[in-house]
């Protein structure tokens, strides 16, 4: 018997053909987490030559302040978490109906004149925990859906989810979105 001293080689022509299927297979059946977040739409910028700074009457404005602490302070009262969505509702749609039910457990000054002119102001501090904020712009956009759901069903008449758009805008016209945003020290 005779013993070579070669040693056998691998055949890697085809380990090329190999690695990119697997490359492909795995591109293919991978799939890309979607961003979570809060959707808002940006107010366009003021066009020069105009003013577009409003005075708010302090009555339709209800102010949330969120502590570092995470504690929710509504018109400088101390407030639940579950209350909120019930206190905005209220403030929005109270058509200048001088008192608030649900505001701090008693009922305060927090009236809106009507819906149109209701503005809610949040100010959280620089180390407010990010679950008290998303909480609060939940129960924000919440209150509104519920607002925006009952005047399709009382004046339009018809299920919220077979407006047209002109319908929609109507909605959004009686309900508008007026928040503003601020950190605090």
């Amino acid at each position: 018997m005779r013993h070579s001293n070669k040693v056998p080689e691998v055949n890697a022509g085809s380990m090329a053909d190999i690695a990119f299927l697997l490359l492909i297979f795995f591109l293919v059946s991978t799939t890309i987490p979607n961003d979570k977040g809060i959707v808002r739409k940006i107010p366009e910028p003021c066009p020069p030559g105009q003013k577009c700074d409003t005075e708010i009457n302090e009555r339709n404005l209800l102010s949330i302040n969120i502590n570092k602490e995470g504690e929710l302070l509504v018109n400088e009262g101390v407030t639940p978490y579950k209350d909120l969505k019930e206190i905005i509702k209220d403030f929005i749609d109270n058509n200048g109906d001088a008192t608030c039910d649900y505001c701090n457990g008693n009922k305060v000054a927090a009236a809106s004149d009507n819906p149109n002119k209701a503005s809610i102001s949040i100010k959280t501090h620089p180390k407010t925990p990010y679950k008290a904020f998303v909480t609060v712009q939940n129960e924000l956009t919440a209150a509104y859906l519920e607002l925006r759901k009952q005047y399709t069903e009382s004046v339009l008449q018809k299920d919220a989810d077979n407006l047209t758009k002109e319908e929609i805008k109507q909605v959004q016209q009686a309900y508008p979105f007026r928040i503003s945003e601020a950190d605090i020290q």
